[in-house]
């Protein structure tokens, strides 16, 4: 049981801060992953607008947390907008940010759509806070603990329209959570979303933690995120994803690593110079019909 912000989803917010602040251009622009730093850390994101600060940090960054967590980070960011902005314009009409940590889309992505944040009320109520009159009117805060409350039932309380087709996006968190719970929750996710509904969600190469397999940097990595208290706990093999989806209800229709993400989204100096994860992936299924 979590009483406090996750550590990691303040981390994210900072590495989406650094990336909106980057001079020269940038993969995207969030505007208020500044505003959901703690207060402390904002001064940091405003230097980088001068000269040399900026790349000097990300080197420091990427040299101290070693296995590419913020360019993975920044990458699956510009993917799942990518997968985002396609599902609002062929006619999803809900999104719900499972998990929602320090996420701004809800505030930021252009309005249209019923938005639905759910995630611990630790976390929720420092991202309130934190946004304060910047976030959106109309945006739907779901407190749940994913571990111990039903999906299904927290959802409908929220309001959410069966009938309506709905993006979700599970990002950042299934590596934190049980078998059970997400096998649960994506069983809830094909029952409650009708079909041709879109499901992002990311999740750990399960060599990682089982030591059936060796990737660079992911050892470091995950120390790094087990010293802050939220270890990994959950992993699938990417070539089982597609069969263990369809066992659930949802067809896999992409699934790649940062690594693989960065080849389609990084200019090539920023791929040489950023290092990111081949056991970190984003994957995209529909809930089958």
């Amino acid at each position: 049981m979590i009483d406090r912000s996750s550590r990691t989803a303040e981390h994210v917010a900072g590495f989406r801060a650094l990336e909106s602040a980057r001079p020269g251009g940038s993969l995207f622009h969030d505007p208020l992953a500044w505003r959901l730093l703690a207060p402390r850390h904002r001064p940091v994101v405003g230097l980088c607008r001068l000269p040399g600060v900026h790349a000097a940090l990300v080197r420091y960054i990427d040299r101290r947390w070693s296995g590419g967590p913020r360019a993975s980070a920044v990458v699956r960011t510009a993917l799942i907008d990518r997968w985002l902005a396609s599902a609002l314009s062929g006619g999803a009409h809900q999104v719900v940010l499972l998990g929602a940590g320090f996420d701004s889309r809800a505030h930021r992505f252009p309005g249209g759509a019923t938005w639905f944040e759910v995630d611990h009320p630790a976390t929720q109520a420092t991202k309130r806070r934190r946004l304060g009159r910047h976030a959106r009117p109309g945006v739907v805060f779901a407190p749940a603990d994913l571990i111990t409350d039903d999906l299904a039932t927290v959802l409908r309380a929220a309001g959410l329209d069966p009938s309506k087709r709905t993006v979700v996006i599970w990002e950042g968190v299934t590596n934190y959570l049980s078998a059970e719970a997400v096998d649960a929750t994506l069983r809830a996710l094909a029952t409650l979303c009708p079909a041709g509904s879109t499901v992002i969600f990311t999740y750990v190469d399960r060599g990682v933690l089982d030591g059936t397999a060796q990737f660079p940097g992911a050892a470091e990595w995950h120390a790094a995120v087990r010293r802050q208290g939220e270890p990994w706990t959950f992993g699938l093999d990417p070539a089982a994803v597609h069969a263990y989806l369809a066992a659930r209800g949802l067809r896999l229709e992409e699934d790649l690593s940062t690594r693989a993400a960065a080849a389609l989204l990084l200019p090539a100096p920023r791929q040489a110079a950023e290092p990111t994860a081949e056991f970190y992936r984003v994957a995209r299924a529909l809930v089958a019909g």
